[in-house]
C-alpha cells in the first residue's frame, strides 16, 4: 500500500474536486481511496507513504499526440535546411530524420521522449511513429522502452507512400502486426492504433489496403489537413474534401483519432461529430509550423471530442495548455474565448480518448481508477481552491514544476530523481545514437 500525502489534492473528479489537505491510497495498480490526509493515515498506517512535501497531488496527465521520432531532433540543424512552407519542413526535417532512423535510433529516440515525459508528470501518450530507414520491428522497440520506464503508451506506425511502394507495405504490417500482438495480450499499459501520415501521402488503393489489414481491430490515428496540401490534393484526385475521403473508405469511428484538422469545413465537422470520430489539436506545432489556427472552438461547440497534443514540440502538456489559450484568442481577436476549451481538452476530454484505449479510468483521482498520481513542487502565494484551479494551472505551473510521478501504482521519479532507471547510461547511450544519425544527416562527425 502507499499513501501519497502531505499536499493539496486535485482530483478532477467532480464529485469532490479538490482537499486542502488531501491524500491518495493506492493499492497494487489501482487507487483505493482518496481523502482527507488524516482520516486515510489513519485507515493505512502500515501504508508506504510518498511525501507531496506540501505540493499540489494531481492526475497525471496525458498527451493524447506525440512523436517519438523526433526525440532526437533537440539542438539538430540540418545543413541547408531552410523551409519556406509546411512541404519543405516535412521533406527537410522530419522525412529526413525518419529516413535515418534505424531499431536503435528508435530505441534512443522512445528513451528521450518517455524520460522527458515523465519528469513533466505526462503519464500516457499517444504515440504516431515513423523510421523509415527501419521499419519492422519498430514499434515493438517503442513497446518495450515503454515497458522497461513503465509509461503508459499508445502506438501506431504513420502509413505513407512517400518512400514507395515497399516501404508503404513494410508499414502497413507493422500496424496490422503490433495490433494483432496488442489485441493477444490485452495489456492495460499498452494499446495499438493504425497509424496514417498525412493524406497527400496516401492513396484510395493504401486506405484499402489499409482497413483489410486492420480488420476491425483496432481504430486509425491519421494527420488530416494539417496544411492546405491535404486540401488540395483531395479536391484535385479524389473530387472531395479530406473528412470526406476518410468516410468514404471507412476509416473514420469512435475509436479513431484525427491529429490536426486545421483546414476543415463546418461540413467536415459535421462528418466527424456524426462519425463520433475524435480530434487531436497540437497548438504549438502548428504554430512553429505555420500551417494556421485550428477551429477547435467551432468544433466544440459541434459537440466534438478534441482532445489536446504536443505533436512532440514539448512534452509539457501545461506549456500546450498556454499556447493554446493564446494562439485561439489571437486567431479570434477576443480576449475572453479559450479559457473553458482548453481546459476541458486537457483535463476531461484527453481522458475520454483515453477510455477508449485504456481499461481503467486515466486523468482523476478515485477509487478504482488507474494509479497515475503526480505531485507538482507549486506553492502558491494567492488563493488555491477548487474555485480557482485552472487559474493556478494556466499561469503558474508548468511541466518542470513535477517533483514525483507514479505510473501504474509504481513511483518512477520522486523528489526530481528516477526511481529504478539509470538516467546516466540510458543519456550516455542515446548520445552514442544521437551522434550516428547526426553524422548521417549532415555528412561529418560528431
Amino acid at each position: 500500500m502507499l499513501l501519497v500525502t502531505n499536499g493539496q489534492l486535485i482530483t478532477r473528479d467532480p464529485a469532490r474536486p479538490w482537499l486542502k489537505d488531501g491524500a491518495v491510497a493506492i493499492d497494487g495498480t489501482t487507487i483505493a481511496a482518496v481523502g482527507e490526509a488524516a482520516a486515510l493515515r489513519a485507515q493505512y498506517p502500515d501504508a508506504e507513504v510518498v511525501d507531496a512535501k506540501g505540493g499540489v497531488i494531481m492526475p497525471g496527465l496525458i498527451n493524447a499526440h506525440t512523436h517519438i521520432y523526433s526525440g532526437l531532433a533537440r539542438g539538430l540543424a540540418i545543413a541547408g535546411n531552410n523551409p519556406t512552407n509546411f512541404l519543405e519542413v516535412l521533406e527537410g526535417t522530419w522525412w529526413n530524420i525518419d529516413r535515418h532512423l534505424t531499431l536503435d535510433g528508435t530505441r534512443a529516440s522512445a528513451y528521450a521522449t518517455v524520460l522527458d515525459c515523465i519528469r513533466d508528470g505526462v503519464t500516457t501518450i499517444f504515440d504516431h511513429h515513423a523510421s523509415f530507414a527501419q521499419i519492422p520491428g519498430s514499434l515493438f522497440a517503442i513497446k518495450d522502452v515503454c515497458q522497461e520506464l513503465g509509461i503508459r503508451a499508445c502506438l501506431g506506425y504513420e502509413v505513407s507512400e512517400r518512400d514507395g511502394e515497399e516501404k508503404c507495405r513494410q508499414a502497413i504490417e507493422e500496424n496490422a502486426e503490433f495490433a494483432r500482438w496488442a489485441a493477444r495480450e490485452n495489456n492495460p499499459m499498452i494499446a495499438a492504433m493504425f497509424g496514417g501520415h498525412a493524406l497527400f501521402t496516401i492513396s484510395d488503393r493504401t486506405f484499402e489496403a489499409m482497413v483489410r489489414a486492420n480488420d476491425g481491430l483496432t481504430g486509425f490515428h491519421i494527420h488530416v489537413a494539417e496544411g492546405m496540401n491535404d486540401v488540395y490534393d483531395s479536391l484535385r484526385n479524389y473530387g472531395c474534401r479530406p473528412i470526406n475521403r476518410l468516410l468514404y473508405n471507412g476509416l473514420l469511428g469512435e475509436k479513431t483519432v484525427l491529429g490536426h484538422c486545421i483546414h476543415v469545413s463546418p461540413a467536415e465537422m459535421d462528418i466527424i461529430r456524426e462519425t463520433g470520430t475524435m480530434v487531436v489539436n497540437n497548438p504549438e506545432s502548428n504554430m512553429g509550423n505555420a500551417v494556421g489556427c485550428a477551429p477547435v472552438l467551432q468544433m466544440m461547440d459541434k459537440g466534438i471530442l478534441v482532445g489536446m497534443g504536443t505533436d512532440a514540440y514539448t512534452h509539457d502538456m501545461l506549456e500546450s495548455l498556454k499556447v493554446f489559450l493564446a494562439i485561439q484568442r489571437h486567431n479570434a481577436a477576443l480576449p475572453n474565448v479559450g479559457w473553458c476549451e482548453g481546459t476541458r481538452m486537457l483535463f476531461q476530454n484527453n481522458a475520454a480518448i483515453a477510455a477508449r484505449y485504456f481499461p481503467q479510468p486515466l486523468g482523476v483521482l478515485k477509487q478504482g481508477a488507474a494509479a497515475d498520481v503526480i505531485v507538482m513542487d507549486y506553492k502558491p502565494f494567492t488563493p488555491f481552491s477548487d474555485e480557482n484551479i485552472d487559474g493556478h494551472m494556466l499561469f503558474g505551473m508548468c511541466g518542470k514544476n513535477c517533483r514525483t510521478t507514479i505510473i501504474n501504482g509504481k513511483v518512477l521519479y520522486q523528489d526530481r530523481e528516477f526511481v529504478g532507471i539509470d538516467e546516466e547510461r540510458i543519456n550516455a547511450w542515446t548520445m552514442e545514437q544521437s551522434k550516428k544519425l547526426w553524422s548521417e544527416l549532415n555528412h561529418r562527425t560528431y
